[in-house]
């Protein structure tokens, strides 16, 4: 064999090598995990120097974003929920009195979940569900359960993130 037909071998063969890695990785995981996770209103991110005094802070008189109520609980149906699509978030009461939040964003494609009904939490865009009482996944494609964010009931009945 001369010299330029093993070059020729060995450019083909890497060429080859190539595409095949490329079309191995755009067959990756089912499942789109956002590229940022928003930190909580009461988690500092990770990357965020501390404040060292309320001067330094320019919003340090600003009251925390936890207190900020995001829906009454009489406005819950019991055995269901209610989807807060600009909060991202699905507030559900799986019995009389008992509340439970979760992150509306569904773990199979991000797409956000757009109602409740009969005791699940339904994701338009695959047919996704999950049960009001935990978040669990009832239907798939996902393989995840919704992610359970806590919250607070105060007295006169707001919810609030905790």
């Amino acid at each position: 064999m001369t010299e330029s037909q093993t070059a020729r071998r060995t450019v083909l063969a890497a060429g080859a090598a190539a595409l095949a890695g490329g079309t191995l990785a755009a067959c990756g995981g089912e499942e789109k995990k956002p590229a940022t996770e928003p930190a909580g209103p009461s988690t500092p991110s990770a990357g965020a120097p501390a404040a060292s005094s309320p001067a330094s802070s320019p919003m340090a008189s600003a009251p925390p974003q936890a207190a900020r109520p995001l829906i009454d609980s009489s406005k819950v149906p019991v055995g269901g929920g209610t989807v807060l699509k600009e909060a991202k978030l699905v507030v559900t009461q799986p019995t009389a009195g008992s509340f439970r939040c979760f992150s509306a964003v569904c773990p199979h494609q991000g797409c956000l979940v757009n109602k409740v009904a009969d005791g699940t939490v339904d994701c338009p865009c695959h047919g996704s569900r999950f049960q009001v009482a935990d978040g669990a996944v009832t239907h798939g494609p996902a393989t995840r359960g919704l992610e359970e964010k806590k919250i607070v009931v105060a007295p006169n009945g707001e919810i609030s993130l905790a």
